[in-house]
C-alpha cells in the first residue's frame, strides 16, 4: 500500500492517490458502463485501470475490498447516489411501517431484496409490493411516486439546475437503478472502506464519496450540457484546466472512460478544499439518511 499521507494542513488530509468508478446499473454481467481511472498526488495525467475481459460489478466490488486490505493510501469517488430522498418526507418509503430508518439499514435490505438477482442487479428490491409504489418503471408507474421528475435528495436539489430523480426509471437520465445496484456494493463492503458523510473521515486509508461527473466536466471548462468528452483534444484540454498533464491518447474514447479520467484529475485538485467536506446544508440527519455528493456546496 501507500505510505500514510501525515500532512494535515488546514485540517484536511491528504491523500496519496485519487480514483474515479463510474457506475453502471444496467442488468448484464460485463458493464460497458463502468470505467475506473485513478490519479497520483503529483500533475501526471490519471490513468485508467482494466479489469479482465471488462468491469462486472463483482470486479468492482473486490477491487475496492482489495484496496481495503492492503490499506491504500486514496480517496475514490463514485458517480451514484448512496441513499434515496428521505429529508422530504421523513422517510425513504412513507407510509409503510417497515420503511428503513437510516442508510445503513436501506442498504441492507436492498441487497437482501435482491440476493437472488445475478451480478449484483437489484431487480428484487423493486419487484417488492410496497418498494416498488414510490418508483416510476416501464410499464407502470407506483402509485406513490408523486408528481413531476419525483423526489430528490437535499443535495441533488442543490447540485444542479437539471436534477434526476432515483425513484425514476424510465428514459435516458434514469439513475435509479445504478444507485441501488451501488447500494448493494456498499453493503458488501460491510464497513471495510468508510463512505462520506455517513462516516467520519478517517486520518489515513481509504475513503469513498459520492460524485457527479458533470461537477468535475463543469470545473473543467466543459459548458452545461455539453459535459461529454469524445476525442483527446476535448479531454486534454479538460485535463489541462484541471492542472494536469495531458493524456496520452485511449484506444477508444467513450464518455465513461473520459468521465473518469477527468473526476480522478478533478478530485485530486480540490480534495484540500476544506470547504467541500463542510458543505453549509450537510446536518446530521443527512448525514445518516441522505449523505452528500462532494462537490455540491
Amino acid at each position: 500500500g501507500d505510505a500514510p499521507a501525515a500532512d494535515h494542513a488546514h485540517g484536511v488530509r491528504r491523500f496519496a492517490r485519487f480514483a474515479c468508478l463510474d457506475w453502471s446499473g444496467a442488468k448484464s454481467q460485463k458493464q460497458a458502463g463502468i470505467a475506473l481511472a485513478i490519479a497520483g498526488a503529483g500533475a501526471k495525467a490519471p490513468a485508467l485501470v482494466a479489469s479482465e475481459g471488462g468491469w462486472s460489478r463483482e470486479a468492482a466490488l473486490d477491487w475496492l475490498r482489495e484496496r481495503a486490505a492492503e490499506g491504500a493510501d486514496m480517496l475514490i469517488g463514485i458517480d451514484f447516489s448512496p441513499a434515496l430522498p428521505f429529508a422530504d418526507k421523513g422517510a425513504y418509503f412513507p407510509g409503510w411501517a417497515e420503511s428503513p430508518r437510516d442508510a445503513r439499514s436501506l442498504w441492507a435490505l436492498v441487497d437482501r431484496l435482491s440476493e437472488s438477482d445475478p451480478h449484483l442487479a437489484a431487480n428484487g428490491a423493486l419487484a417488492h409490493l410496497e418498494i416498488r409504489r414510490h418508483f416510476r418503471q416501464y410499464p407502470e408507474c407506483g402509485d406513490l411516486f408523486g408528481q413531476g421528475i419525483g423526489r430528490l435528495r437535499e443535495t441533488e436539489q442543490r447540485a444542479d439546475a437539471n436534477p434526476a430523480s432515483c425513484f425514476n426509471l424510465v428514459g435516458a437520465k434514469q439513475v435509479g437503478k445504478s444507485s441501488l445496484t451501488g447500494m448493494r456494493v456498499l453493503h458488501r463492503l460491510a464497513g471495510a472502506i468508510p463512505i462520506w458523510p455517513f462516516d467520519p473521515a478517517p486520518g489515513r486509508g481509504l475513503l469513498l464519496v459520492e460524485i457527479y461527473t458533470s461537477i468535475a466536466a463543469r470545473a473543467a471548462g466543459r459548458p452545461a450540457g455539453r459535459s461529454k468528452m469524445r476525442d483527446k483534444e476535448s479531454l486534454n484540454i479538460a485535463l489541462g484546466s484541471l492542472g494536469s498533464q495531458p493524456h496520452p491518447g485511449l484506444t477508444r474514447y467513450d464518455d465513461h472512460s473520459t468521465d473518469a479520467l477527468v473526476t480522478a484529475a478533478w478530485l485530486r485538485k480540490v480534495a484540500g478544499n476544506e470547504a467541500l467536506w463542510n458543505p453549509a446544508g450537510l446536518t446530521p440527519d443527512l448525514r445518516r439518511t441522505e449523505g452528500w455528493t462532494f462537490g455540491v456546496g
